[in-house]
C-alpha cells in the first residue's frame, strides 16, 4: 500500500473505500447482484478464507463487478475450506471448495462474468464421506 502524502489523498482514499462499502452493505436490491458468502468459521479462517475474501473483493473491484460480499459461519464443509457460496441472480447458489486466490480469480472471471462452470463445486446433496 502506498503512503498517503496529503489530506487530499486521504480524503480521496476514504471516498473510494466508502463507495465500495455502500455498494456491498447498503445495496437497495442485493438480489439483483452477485452474492458471495465466505465461510469464516474457525476452520475457514485457519485455511485462509480471510485472505481469499480480501483478494476476491479487490479482484471484483478491478473487474468492475457488482458483487455483495458477506461472511458466514460454518457451511459444514470443513474438509474443503476455504469454501465460498456464489449466488448469481436467477440461478441456484453454488458452493466452491478449496478456494485460493487463483481459484477465486477463475470463479469471478469464468463463472460470474461468462457463466462457465469451474472445478471445485461441492454437490448440494453432499453430506458426509462414508
Amino acid at each position: 500500500m502506498a503512503k498517503v502524502k496529503s489530506l487530499a489523498e486521504l480524503k480521496a482514499m476514504r471516498e473510494k473505500l466508502q463507495s465500495n462499502l455502500d455498494l456491498r452493505e447498503k445495496s437497495n436490491n442485493p438480489d439483483a447482484m452477485v452474492q458471495v458468502k465466505v465461510a469464516m468459521a474457525t476452520c475457514g479462517i485457519a485455511a485462509g478464507a480471510k485472505q481469499v475474501m480480501e483478494h476476491m473483493m479487490e479482484k471484483a473491484d478491478e473487474l468492475k463487478l457488482a458483487v455483495v460480499f458477506t461472511q458466514t459461519g460454518c457451511m459444514g464443509y470443513c474438509h474443503a475450506e476455504p469454501t465460498i457460496e456464489v449466488k448469481v441472480p436467477g440461478k441456484d447458489p453454488i458452493v466452491f471448495g478449496h478456494v485460493d486466490n487463483k481459484r477465486a480469480d477463475e470463479i469471478l472471471e469464468k463463472y460470474v462474468m461468462n457463466n462457465e462452470l469451474v472445478e471445485g463445486i461441492i454437490p448440494v446433496n453432499y453430506e458426509k464421506i462414508d
